[in-house]
């Protein structure tokens, strides 16, 4: 894969290629590098889905990003985290949904309540026909091309414990699940504004597989760190109870707050890319910091 120098970023550098892949449609791959790296010193690497919204909000659909250059690039000068890449994932367009959406959980539903929620979806997404959940497909797109690729040609730590997956919305779900399935991959999960109820309703029926599946794979001695947080506007105005449910589950399991698991409230931040970029670094510290 050949890498190019993007311009945009107000920190660091942007490099962007295509990696072909068995698992999913092609797309392109992000890697930004804060201004610590010059090929001698080992860094962690942060994994993150929707590439698309991260880095330039002069090329986002709704003109936001999440500043993930400048923030990263002054903890990591600040000496308050340990030196890291972010591997920056593109979403799939209208097929975002299908390929965030957890498919070991998807597979428990009802076929009729799947099916309405997935055409809902779809039709939200500009879609007139569903596709199938894909998550597991990418989850080896992420970890068996672009994981090989990155530690072969990144001067990065290649152990659990310096890999992150991080996402907001259906990429906090994603994140959660990377985690779930790839225990030995992934040392922390960092999963903000959760949408745990999977569709566009609040509903019973997606939170209780998703709890199920947090129940038997989301356990401390599979999982190294999990972090969870919500705002109360908009469309994350519907998570705490569903979040409330999921930290008793995370209780029972085993986790304890402020050490392996952090769930955290942020009272009037809204479901968009300027409030996950005003509490970006809480995750970062919590994954990565000194």
């Amino acid at each position: 894969m050949v890498l190019d120098t993007i311009e945009g970023v107000a920190a660091g550098t942007l490099l962007r290629g295509e990696l072909a892949s068995d698992f999913i449609p092609a797309r392109p791959l992000d890697i930004w590098l804060p201004s610590s790296y010059d090929g001698t010193q080992k860094h962690n690497v942060l994994y993150m889905y929707d590439a698309q919204m991260l880095f330039d909000a002069t090329t986002t659909w709704n003109g936001q990003e999440w500043r993930v250059d400048e923030i990263l690039d002054s903890l990591i000068i600040d000496d308050v985290i340990t030196p890291t890449i972010v591997v920056a994932l593109y979403n799939g367009g209208q097929r975002r949904n299908f390929e965030y959406f957890p498919q070991k959980p998807a597979a428990q539903l009802q076929a009729a309540f799947s099916d309405s929620v997935l055409s809902e979806i779809s039709k939200r997404y500009g879609s007139d026909s569903s596709f199938s959940v894909n998550s597991d497909n990418y989850l080896r797109y992420m970890v068996e091309e672009v994981k090989s690729f990155v530690d072969g040609h990144f001067t990065v730590h290649t152990s659990t414990a310096s890999t992150a997956i991080m996402g907001s919305s259906m990429g906090g779900l994603m994140s959660m699940y990377a985690v779930g399935e790839y225990p030995n991959i992934f040392g922390a999960a960092l999963c903000m504004s959760t949408h745990w109820p999977g569709g566009f309703a609040p509903n019973e029926e997606i939170p209780a597989v998703f709890n199920a599946y947090v129940k038997q794979n989301i356990i401390p001695e599979r999982v190294g760190k999990i972090y969870f947080d919500y705002g109360t506007e908009t469309l994350d105005a519907m998570y705490e109870p569903f979040q409330d449910n999921v930290n008793v589950v995370l209780e029972e399991n085993g986790f304890v707050s402020g050490e392996n698991w952090t769930t955290q409230k942020f009272p009037g931040a809204a479901h968009d890319e300027k409030s996950w970029a005003k509490r970006l670094h809480v995750p970062l510290i919590f994954a990565f910091g000194k």
